[in-house]
């Protein structure tokens, strides 16, 4: 099978990163993958990518199958993951079109399946610190070369969907002093600390959330505007960034298990 040493999920709008692809159909324990991965090249480096939402973006954020998706990475041979989402602002100051490359998660999901381990051996896997500090540091270095405005940690809340929040928990939200919400950032990145892989995630601010102060009333247009560039500056930060990014170190990732079962 062809074999890729990173893997890139796309998300809304992200549909197609590498030309000159071999395509990889895989079944997985957990059913099929959202689409078939394509394997490429960038810088030297092998890459897997997979459209979370499948091809057409026929898969809500709920009715996405976390689980093979992963699964299909590590099946590849990826040890390190990328996952960019498009995501609201719960902050004025965190303005639209930076790129928040986030720290910590708030899981505000329910009925995902988010884990591997449903028994019979009991595994508890700590999500203390869920995202990989080496390969965030990767991609914040590499922004600010480009110029792209990035923060450097933030605290994402994942909310179900499909719906989007009321004006009173987006408040709720905001009051707990989170960055970013999006939909699809949990289970996804724990289910590759389960597995021992490396995930950093990038929070693609698109608009501000309705319970945000002092934050000017958003248009269609103003988001999908946003959504485009983000796209276009997301692209930018992978091909310079994943030619930097080495071998998974024995780090907290690769450690996860050490530990962990009962």
């Amino acid at each position: 099978m062809t074999q890729a040493e990173i893997g890139v999920f796309g998300g809304s709008g992200f549909y197609a990163l590498l030309e000159d692809v071999e395509e990889v159909e895989l079944d997985t324990p957990y059913g099929k993958p959202s689409a078939p991965l394509t394997i490429g090249e960038i810088g030297g480096k092998r890459v897997a990518f997979l459209p979370r939402h499948g091809r057409a973006h026929e898969l809500p954020p709920a009715q996405i199958n976390y689980r093979a998706n992963v699964w299909a990475m590590k099946e590849v041979g990826v040890r390190r993951v990328i996952g960019p989402n498009a995501s609201g602002s719960l902050k004025p100051e965190v303005g639209i079109g930076e790129f928040v490359v986030c720290d910590q998660f708030v899981d505000r999901t329910w009925g995902r399946n988010d884990t591997f381990y449903e028994g019979p051996e009991t595994t508890h896997v700590s999500a203390a610190d869920p995202f990989c500090p080496d390969l965030r540091g990767v991609l914040v270095e590499t922004a600010h070369e480009l110029g792209i405005p990035v923060r450097d940690g933030g605290t994402v809340v994942v909310i179900n969907g499909p719906r989007f929040s009321t004006r009173a928990e987006s408040r709720w939200f905001q009051d707990a002093g989170w960055d970013t919400i999006n939909m699809t950032a949990y289970p996804e990145g724990y289910l590759a600390r389960e597995l021992e892989l490396c995930y950093a995630n990038i929070s693609m601010v698109t608009d501000h959330d309705v319970g945000v102060e002092g934050a000017p009333p958003v248009t269609h247009h103003d988001v999908l505007t946003a959504f485009n560039e983000n796209n276009e500056k997301l692209r930018e930060l992978l091909f310079a960034a994943i030619p930097k990014i080495g071998a998974q170190p024995q780090d907290v990732c690769a450690t996860a298990l050490a530990g962990a079962r009962v």
